[in-house]
């Protein structure tokens, strides 16, 4: 735990950034990887009724993110807070109250999805041709894997929010490299012939709970020097705490539930144009995970530094975090526009090789990667709140950049514009989110971080 204080009060923020959010990259682009997986083996039976099927999925299975951050980010974020005021006591009693409510609302959400899987996949655009691939995706990957998906990623929260962030990011990485292993063998040598859609949900699966177990046996060997306690005993302190948490945790687990609703509303507007049109925008949205998650990851180790120096006042330290984050982060995401427009058809052909698929694809990705600055630039904005604790601030961000801005919009540019209308609204929506974002951060801030920012 000494080092871990060191990290956070000592080391130049430069190293220490890169010391928590490096690993967390790392295991954000291998968990990339493990999903865009899927979307390539299944795009090598050249039927996209099965990829626009796994990307409706998908929806369902994202949402489990949706259930971790609530009390992982909301956690965690309390956590690095507490430790800056050395609570170490109230600290542990908020990690196990993390544990046990991302247990008992992962469970809530798979009954959930499991007895009203038909109505709930018709909703989110389902059709004749795609319907039994994805209610197949679904059981396995949600509704057996729920848990252990979700705890998976909580407990790495929890573990970045103390300092270990190699430790944090170990286990997902895992997690993913094993699933890598597994879709080709479950695809296409253990089921039959028709049955690669399950076979690819049940190896995310079993990737999931392997990560779990090795999540498991970490807290158990850091038990005796650590803050991050799974006892039970500990749930009524923890419970004391239970607004603050949610006040951060709601607000993140809200901006993921309302990227899944906007996904949903594109999948059902772009289901009236036809399977194909689905299926590209599903490709795009697996290919533009490489900025989303490189940017996440950066967003998510710079949490731990931004709570505990801002609960300690060290609020030099806490700007000079943001600052380097925020520049990191937007010249990956320029590099990538750049890599995009020029190799679009080249990636589209990677996962389908359906011609009318790869024509669409290569248009969409051209389209909608414009909008990957803007998009980092308000993920840096929400979750720099989040560690503040200012969860009012980061409520209103999380709900105004889909709520208010992205979902209404594709149902105007869709009746404006048609197809491609659709395929423009996230960059108009980012644009204008930036804008509230920039205006929010700066007046929620206080006198002795504004000295600080605009100094």
């Amino acid at each position: 735990m000494e080092d871990n204080k060191k990290l956070f009060e000592e080391t130049p923020v430069p190293k220490a950034l890169a010391k928590l959010a490096v690993p967390t990259i790392i295991s954000q682009l291998i968990a990339m990887v493990y999903n865009l997986a899927d979307t390539f083996f299944i795009g090598q039976t050249n039927d996209p009724y099965k990829v626009a099927a796994t990307s409706m999925a998908y929806v369902l299975f994202f949402m489990l993110n949706a259930l971790a951050n609530l009390f992982g980010i909301g956690g965690g974020s309390l956590i690095s807070r507490l430790l800056g005021i050395h609570k170490t006591e109230d600290a542990k009693a908020v990690s196990s109250f993390s544990i046990y409510g991302t247990m008992l609302v992962t469970a809530l959400y798979c009954i959930v999805c499991r007895v009203f899987m038909t109505h709930i996949l018709s909703w989110i655009g389902a059709s004749e041709n795609t319907f039994g691939f994805a209610s197949g995706y679904t059981f396995w990957v949600v509704v057996i894997g729920g848990i252990p998906a979700t705890l998976s990623i909580a407990m790495s929260h929890l573990l970045r929010s103390e300092g270990h962030g190699s430790k944090a990011s170990l286990g997902l990485s895992m997690g993913g490299i094993l699933n890598i292993i597994l879709d080709p063998f479950f695809m296409f040598v253990l089921f039959p012939k028709g049955q690669e859609v399950i076979g690819a949900a049940v190896a995310t699966m079993l990737s999931n709970v392997a990560a779990l177990v090795y999540y498991i046996l970490v807290f158990y060997r850091i038990r005796t020097g650590s803050v991050l306690s799974v006892s039970a005993k500990r749930l009524p302190a923890g419970g004391q705490y239970a607004g603050e948490l949610l006040s951060v945790g709601f607000p993140a687990a809200l901006s993921t539930i309302l990227v899944c609703a906007s996904i949903m509303v594109t999948n059902n507007l772009t289901a009236f144009y036809g399977d194909i049109p689905v299926a590209a925008i599903g490709i795009v949205k697996k290919v533009e995970m490489l900025p989303h998650n490189v940017g996440t990851g950066l967003c998510q180790g710079m949490i731990p530094l931004i709570a505990y120096n801002y609960s300690s006042g060290n609020y030099k330290r806490m700007i000079k975090t943001i600052s380097t984050a925020r520049t990191y982060g937007l010249m990956f995401t320029f590099l990538c526009i750049i890599v995009f427009e020029a190799f679009a058809g080249s990636i589209s052909w990677l996962f389908i090789k359906d011609a009318e698929t790869v024509v669409l694809t290569t248009d969409f990705l051209r389209i909608m990667c414009l909008a990957t600055p803007l998009t980092v630039c308000n993920f840096h904005i929400c979750y720099t709140l989040q560690a503040m604790g200012k969860g009012t601030a980061s409520l209103v961000l999380s709900a105004c950049r889909q709520g208010v801005f992205n979902i209404p919009l594709l149902f105007l540019m869709n009746c404006w514009f048609g197809l491609y209308g659709i395929v423009w609204t996230q960059l108009i929506a980012d644009t204008l989110t930036v804008i509230l974002s920039l205006f929010i951060y700066r007046r929620t801030l206080p006198k002795p971080e504004q000295a600080q920012l605009t100094g």
